[in-house]
């Protein structure tokens, strides 16, 4: 086989692809950042609708446009960028590189199969090829998944790492709701097998990426991810934490001036971190590592964080609300993702108790919302005067417009997770609004610990 290959060279002659596995906003995006600087991609992914519009040249998630800070459709129409539901695709001579870009859990749990499918088809390929594949893995994984699960599926394949393929991971640490911290801005750490494979992952990764921080080998760079989300995880839950030791005390606004220290972040009490990465990372670590009983400032984490959305949903039953209506299913703003929102475990709380509870989200249909929740949905702004209770989970743009003061009736509780609305009913005595965090947010919630 060649040596001392040029990943990036031959790339950027346009004589080979990279290959993403998984279309979903990770892959989807790496596709388009590439395709911005000349390099052609094809993408696979099993949902055959994603691929029929990406081959109509239309397919983009809307509220990732902001994030990306470019013009989408001149790059979807530059032909550079393919989709195909046939994995064998993928394996094709010109396909150099591969980014592994796929779920790594499931239900809240770390989850590899859909990973192990993913290497057992790369494995498929004829390993009698001039260049050597370069892997590299983008989804977030447990500390040492490469030395126990990786790379022993690939040698049972029949495929010795840095002689039969390069190898390597550096997750993402995309932040899709704000503009300016994407893919090309963000600092990005990689680190691969041998000295070949991170060299040629710094070069392919630095077609696009600015910022980039080489580990001394794969294993560190795998554990970037999920330490630093756990050390995020922490802090949220400690708000939490705080609050509910303190449930008569302003803590939001404690915390608000604990954050003006320059070497301390501003966290706030509300429902639980939601989505794929934070809470999902504690486990990853926990999970991967040797001694996992030394974790227990973690461990607590994980039990306060898996325990508040209930316990918001009992003290909104508690004050024997008849009508609540959520604003908001997806677990970010202006983002359409439902993996692990809070909204999910404190709606169910509700329903449990068998209050009415209806469910708003610009990115969902009623359709979705129903079959997600078993929740009917409503009209915003047109019916918040319907409920007893108003929750704001979600910071969607949407929920900042609106005749919002005048479709809320006099009386209204307003739970507001993000003070999204602090300027609308900030001092306002006509409703009973609170900020997550607040004196007195939870009522008075009896004592269960």
């Amino acid at each position: 086989m060649t040596q001392n290959i040029q990943y990036e060279t031959l790339l950027k002659n346009r004589g080979y692809r990279i290959g993403v596995w998984g279309t979903g906003y990770i892959g989807f995006s790496s596709m388009l950042f590439f395709a911005r600087k000349g390099i052609a991609s094809i993408g696979y992914d099993t949902i055959p609708d994603k691929i029929e519009r990406i081959a109509g040249g239309d397919f983009f998630y809307r509220e990732l446009s902001d994030w990306l800070s470019f013009p989408i459709r001149p790059i979807l129409e530059t032909g550079l960028i393919q989709g195909t539901n046939d994995h064998t695709r993928l394996l094709e001579e010109d396909v150099i590189v591969h980014l592994i870009a796929i779920p790594t859990e499931k239900d809240g749990e770390p989850y590899f199969d859909i990973l192990a499918n993913v290497i057992d088809s790369i494995c498929e390929m004829d390993k009698n090829r001039d260049i050597k594949p370069l892997v590299v893995i983008e989804s977030t994984l447990s500390p040492r998944t490469s030395e126990e699960f990786v790379l022993p599926r690939f040698r049972e394949n029949g495929f010795e790492p840095g002689a039969d393929f390069l190898y390597g991971v550096a997750p993402r640490r995309d932040w899709f709701v704000a503009g300016g911290r994407n893919l090309e801005e963000l600092d990005r750490v990689y680190g691969g097998y041998d000295e070949a494979s991170t060299q040629a992952i710094g070069d392919v990764l630095g077609i696009v990426c600015t910022r980039l921080h080489a580990a001394s080998n794969h294993q560190v760079s795998e554990m970037v991810k999920s330490f630093e989300n756990a050390y995020r995880h922490m802090e949220i839950t400690l708000a939490n934490q705080l609050s509910l030791a303190y449930p008569n005390e302003n803590v939001r606004e404690v915390l608000k001036l604990v954050g003006t220290k320059w070497n301390i972040g501003t966290f706030y009490p509300g429902f639980g971190t939601g989505g794929y990465c934070i809470p999902v990372s504690s486990k990853y670590v926990i999970q991967g590592a040797e001694k996992p009983g030394e974790l227990g400032i973690l461990l607590s984490t994980l039990a306060t964080d898996g325990a508040i959305n209930n316990i918001i949903g009992e003290s909104i039953v508690a004050r024997s609300f008849k009508k609540v209506g959520v604003l908001g299913l997806s677990y970010k703003g202006n983002l359409k993702v439902y993996i692990l929102s809070p909204t999910i475990p404190f709606v169910r709380e509700l329903q449990k108790a068998g209050v009415e509870v209806r469910v708003h989200d610009p990115y969902f249909s009623p359709d979705e919302i129903q079959t997600i929740l078993g929740a009917e949905t409503f009209d915003y702004p047109e019916d918040l005067g319907d409920f007893d209770a108003v929750v704001v989970v979600v910071d969607h743009d949407l929920y900042k417009t609106g005749d919002i003061k005048e479709s809320i009736r006099e009386g209204t509780f307003i739970l507001d997770n993000t003070g999204i609305w602090e300027n609308v009913f900030g001092g306002d005595d006509t409703v009973d609004y609170h900020l997550c965090g607040d004196s007195g947010w939870l009522g008075d919630m009896p004592d269960k610990r």
